[in-house]
């Protein structure tokens, strides 16, 4: 999400500014929630108000305001922003945050703000600090130097250590009322129907109904529901599916898309059919840990092969597959 904030995140923001103001903040703080709600741009809106040289009279920068000036370029020495870096070969992002660069920024807070009194560190996605990193960071929050602001911004707040959440406060962002979202939709220029039926298909959720509109994710969604049925009627191919699915960029969002319609399925199963229920389960979890997959060296379609090949039913898809070729 860009632009100005939308409803739901200008409530935290007002909650965070005034906890800011009040001295209330501590030195780290985990933004967390459902994401596509916006986190980040709370953050980096936090950010700008701590480190601004030129402030209103509702605590707000200035429009000439130098530190935000250099916040838009990206060169404002005292916030830093730690993702996916390169890997050793530069030839393409790792897929978790490393120790190395969490004792870079580590480094970076220990030394004298160069503008001002504060530095402000944003670590987005936290969850995907591993294991030595999580041990770095932990050092950090623990040692705090005054004006040091450590921001975790993390949609899966649960994989992180329960000692670096229990040295947090916490900022939580979740689903904003129905027709609060359906409002905020119509005004992104989508119309009232298109924004009902994407709203209802993200199960409430305003930003991924946002992003479905705008990138044919609707379209998607559909072809992916066909497929899970085809697949598990045997009208179609495991192997032809799976390379169909892993062959484009477009493979992570299938697989979303698949977990959630999945999830849906299992909510109305209920306790109807216990059997049913286990297996969504099941294939709920796989396809979730299939996208983590995807992020690694495992071959796309080899991986997506097995789950789809869970989902037809074992046996019964690897004769059916065995008989088309």
């Amino acid at each position: 999400m860009s632009g100005p904030l939308s409803p739901w995140q200008q409530r935290l923001y007002t909650h965070a500014a005034a906890s800011l103001d009040g001295g209330r903040m501590g030195h780290g703080l985990l933004i967390c929630g459902p994401a596509g709600l916006g986190k980040r741009a709370v953050a980096e809106r936090l950010a700008r108000r701590i480190l601004s040289q030129q402030r209103g009279e509702d605590g707000e920068p200035r429009p000439n305001d130098r530190s935000s000036q250099l916040i838009d370029a990206g060169t404002h020495p005292d916030l830093h922003v730690v993702s996916f870096g390169p890997t050793k070969d530069g030839s393409k992002l790792r897929t978790e945050i490393v120790i190395d660069q969490i004792r870079e920024l580590s480094q970076k807070l220990s030394l004298t703000p160069q503008y001002g009194s504060a530095q402000v560190a944003i670590i987005d996605p936290a969850d995907a600090i591993n294991r030595s990193a999580c041990n770095a960071l932990l050092k950090t929050l623990e040692e705090p130097a005054p004006g040091r602001y450590l921001w975790l911004i993390s949609a899966q707040p649960a994989r992180l250590p329960a000692t670096i959440r229990s040295r947090c406060q916490r900022l939580e962002f979740r689903l904003p009322p129905r027709e609060e979202s359906l409002a905020w939709l119509q005004g992104q220029g989508h119309s009232e129907k298109s924004a009902v039926e994407a709203l209802d298909a993200a199960r409430g959720h305003p930003g991924l109904a946002d992003e479905w509109l705008r990138e044919d994710g609707l379209a998607l969604r559909k072809a992916v529901a066909d497929d899970l049925a085809k697949l598990e009627k045997g009208q179609i191919g495991v192997v032809e599916t799976a390379q169909r699915w892993a062959n484009d960029e477009l493979a992570d969002a299938r697989l979303r898309h698949a977990a959630d319609l999945v999830l849906a399925q299992a909510a109305t199963a209920g306790l109807t059919d216990a059997a049913r229920l286990n297996k969504l389960a099941a294939w709920f979890d796989a396809a979730n840990r299939t996208r983590d997959l995807l992020r690694t060296t495992v071959r796309g379609d080899l991986a997506m092969v097995d789950l789809l090949l869970a989902w037809a039913g074992g046996d019964r898809a690897r004769a059916a597959n065995t008989a088309r070729n």
